[in-house]
């Protein structure tokens, strides 16, 4: 007898089938989540950096906008390679 996972996941294989990736394409891809990883920490270093001046100064509105430009800028930069990355996935090896 299977268990309820078993068949939810036998279930999900039927529905969307499990795409096998070459050697190319996943060397592709960790070079891009790399990259990623990157661009987010260089944004965090730059904006952290205005942050701190901005709470040394007491602008708490500056504050405020820098916090709202860092979630946004790690989303475009994320969605950006998201989109790459599903690029080199749907590519025929």
């Amino acid at each position: 007898m299977k268990s309820a996972y078993e068949l939810a996941m036998e279930r999900l294989g039927k529905n969307s089938p499990s795409v096998q990736l070459s050697d190319d394409q996943k060397k592709q891809l960790a070079d891009l989540e790399s990259q990623c990883k990157a661009r987010v920490a260089e944004r965090e270093l730059f904006l952290k950096g205005e942050l701190v001046k901005a709470v040394d100064a007491g602008d708490d509105e500056a504050v405020a906008q820098l916090e709202k430009q860092l979630v946004s800028e790690r989303k475009s930069i994320r969605a950006t390679f998201d989109e790459k990355k599903e690029a080199v996935r749907q590519k025929k090896s």
